[in-house]
């Protein structure tokens, strides 16, 4: 059974027994904290909720994962066949849970961690927790997660809007709005996935509104799912697998140019790089050939009202019941690491996986891409290499 303490529990942390430190009990920090107890180094989790995989809990009911089970698995345990190929949330959670349970996991919840220093007399890390905590540990491994802070764009008028508003991270289910009409603003995987979740739940209508053309691929053609070819394609020259995406676009997909879905200018991979990954049809593609999901200018402001008014780029004013923001999620890392120069300009991590900042060695970073070839994929191989590299630092220090 997993070693799962609440935050009543006391932690040191001797300069004789100074564990890795690994932040965030996600599908990411598990695995490291796996991968890292495998060769032997004492590994403690430290979460701020009340339960591994906290942010999975709260996910919109019909969430299944994207990539398949068997390439979804995290190191040391498989997901168990009857979860189907496409995971479902619940699933994920059961899988999660059971993961920390059979590797006996060391980890204690209820304990955020708020800034990570460097220790004074520069043999690890100094923790600063919740309760006044100062925790030192030999190396770190910060893994708070992808999708930590929902973020919402400062539109003009919104803070006065008198309609109903919420980002996707509070939607779970089309319920509330059955027979009402809902603006999902964000064409992105969530967007399209929960604005097809309101179609089929009887919303009586459903728009969508998009300022940058997705691409969108089928999650699986004739058997072979996109995951399998994003995994086959991450080596090649990105105006090379720009040009084969086109062709299998053209082949596979309709042209949705009349509906408001033209195909993108610019490459698939190209705009990978860019961080924008390609949406999952998962259903949009029928509501929108159907009429049952429309296609919107995007948002530019809102005004007030009952209900408020929104405004889009077209100048047209709609007023919808709901408006539902899937604008997406910030890392949220700047109070964490910023101070130590770790973080380029989108607040992401510089380095990620088995390799540590050259100003910060003995810290390290998962579960901050979103690739093609699926998030749970990477961070399971970033796991193996955080564990190498720290037993290397850990032997250097030495």
């Amino acid at each position: 059974m997993a070693d799962s303490r609440s935050a009543s529990a006391p932690l040191s942390a001797t300069p004789a027994d100074r564990p890795v430190y690994v932040i965030g009990a996600g599908p990411g920090g598990l695995a490291a904290a796996y991968a890292l107890r495998a060769r032997g180094i004492r590994a403690v989790v430290l979460e701020k909720a009340d339960r591994v995989g906290a942010s999975w809990h709260g996910h919109y009911d019909r969430l299944h994962l994207h990539t398949t089970r068997r390439l979804s698995a995290l190191p040391g345990l498989k997901i168990p066949r009857k979860f189907g190929r496409w995971v479902s949330r619940d699933n994920v959670v059961r899988y999660l849970e059971k993961y920390a349970e059979h590797h006996e996991l060391e980890i204690v919840t209820g304990v955020e961690v708020f800034r990570v220093e460097q220790a004074g007399d520069g043999t690890g890390w100094v923790l600063h927790a919740s309760g006044g905590r100062e925790l030192t540990g030999s190396a770190v491994v910060v893994a708070t997660g992808y999708n930590h802070t929902p973020r919402v764009p400062d539109w003009p008028g919104r803070k006065e809007y008198g309609g109903e508003f919420l980002h996707a991270g509070s939607y779970r289910n089309a319920e509330p709005y059955a027979g009402r009409d809902v603006l999902v603003v964000g064409a992105g995987n969530t967007g399209a996935e929960i604005a097809v979740d309101l179609v089929e739940g009887g919303a009586a209508r459903v728009r969508l509104a998009v300022r940058t053309v997705p691409h969108i691929v089928r999650r699986s053609t004739l058997g072979w799912p996109a995951q399998y070819s994003g995994v086959l394609v991450r080596r090649l020259p990105v105006p090379l697998v720009d040009r084969l995406c086109r062709v299998q676009a053209r082949i596979g997909l309709p042209d949705l140019s009349a509906h408001g879905l033209p195909r993108p200018d610019t490459g698939l991979y190209t705009r990978v790089g860019q961080g924008a990954i390609p949406v999952q049809d998962v259903g949009l593609i029928d509501a929108v050939r159907r009429g049952k999901l429309e296609i919107v200018a995007a948002v530019e402001s809102f005004e007030d009202g009952n209900p408020g008014k929104v405004v889009l780029a077209d100048g047209s004013r709609i007023s919808p019941d709901a408006v539902i923001a899937a604008t997406g999620y910030t890392r949220a890392l700047e109070d964490l690491v910023g101070h130590l120069g770790v973080l380029d300009g989108r607040g992401r991590p510089v380095v990620r996986g088995g390799r540590a900042p050259a100003q910060a060695p003995g810290l390290y970073f998962t579960g901050y891409t979103n690739p093609i070839s699926g998030m749970f994929r990477e961070m399971a191989l970033d796991a193996k290499k955080i564990a190498k590299a720290v037993t290397g630092h850990l032997r250097t220090r030495r």
